[in-house]
């Protein structure tokens, strides 16, 4: 697996805090990647140091294969989107672009073609001679987003890009980089969750500066091991569906009528689960809501988490039984 980011062993303090306390963290090549974390959980000192506004105290960081971030090496290769960054409000939208893309090193052919490009990617054509200050925020937000995007670079980092957008324009913008898919790296630091799940192939859970865990958001989640029902009427043949699928792990919720069956082996596929579930839940006349499968990369968070953040429990599940 060629890696886009690599962190070993990282450690960075600021007087006697410690941000990243031994960070390991790897990041594949064309993915698009999810860092969650509480405030103060060292994401933000990761980005500062892939691009080298900070250097570690121990340890060591290596961009796209060529050792920590030099600015000759990786001049136009790699762009962070800050979380507050603000472009100058009395800048034209157009103008600011042509400007970054110059401080890019692309020639002023290159810079028109990039522009018109990012102009028409993020859907601000008409807006090309409008001030900053003139901008909604969605729109500002879809800017700054641009110029992290000029040039092509191959590593792009971004720090909260969804923050404070209202939903129609949130789910804009993660078209937008779910569209650059495969043909650079994304990495993506946000609090909420439900973005994470939706553009991250995969996620990594940093608590106190440390790793807690890596992997894909498909195996956070168990899309791939866990199918979740929920049921509205009648009584569940639990007997049925126990013997059925020996090996299973089964949790049934009375209260809110929810039955979750995690393959343990290989033995059952998520389809084979499906097939003997359903055929139970209707032979017996128990009406059918929803079929899900795998949990919310929230719960994931929690669950994994939970012995680092004491505090934070994962939310209640009242009347669980398991099986």
């Amino acid at each position: 697996m060629r890696l886009a980011l690599e962190f070993r062993a990282v450690r960075k303090k600021y007087g006697g805090r410690v941000a990243l306390d031994g960070l390991d963290l790897q990041v594949p090549q064309g993915s698009i990647f999810g860092l969650v974390g509480s405030n103060g959980a060292g994401k933000t000192t990761a980005m500062a140091l892939t691009v080298g506004l900070l250097r570690p105290h121990e340890g060591s960081v290596h961009v796209l294969g060529n050792g920590s971030f030099n600015p000759q090496l990786h001049a136009g290769k790699v762009t962070l989107l800050p979380q507050d960054s603000r472009l100058p409000p009395h800048g034209h939208v157009e103008e600011l672009l042509r400007y970054y893309a110059a401080l890019q090193g692309l020639t002023p052919a290159e810079q028109r073609e990039n522009v018109d490009a990012m102009l028409r990617w993020t859907h601000l054509v008409d807006r090309a001679d409008s001030q900053v200050r003139t901008l909604s925020h969605g729109m500002a937000r879809r800017l700054a987003i641009a110029q992290a995007f000029l040039g092509q670079p191959e590593l792009v980092l971004l720090d909260e890009p969804l923050s404070g957008l209202d939903p129609r324009e949130a789910a804009r913008i993660r078209s937008m980089i779910a569209e650059r898919r495969g043909r650079q790296t994304i990495v993506i630091s946000s609090h909420i969750l439900t973005d994470i799940e939706l553009l991250c192939d995969h996620v990594a859970f940093i608590e106190q500066g440390r790793l807690v865990r890596q992997t894909t958001v498909a195996n956070a989640t168990g899309r791939a091991s866990l199918a979740v029902y929920t049921l509205r009427n009648g009584q569940l043949p639990l007997e049925r569906i126990k013997s059925a699928l020996p090996g299973c792990e089964i949790e049934w919720d009375p209260a809110m009528r929810v039955l979750s069956v995690r393959s343990m082996t290989h033995e059952h596929a998520l389809p084979q689960i499906n097939q003997k579930v359903c055929a139970a839940l209707f032979d017996a006349g128990v009406e059918l809501l929803e079929i899900r499968c795998g949990s919310t990369l929230e719960q994931a968070y929690f669950e994994v988490t939970a012995s680092q953040m004491p505090m934070l429990p994962p939310p209640p599940r009242a009347g669980v039984d398991r099986i």
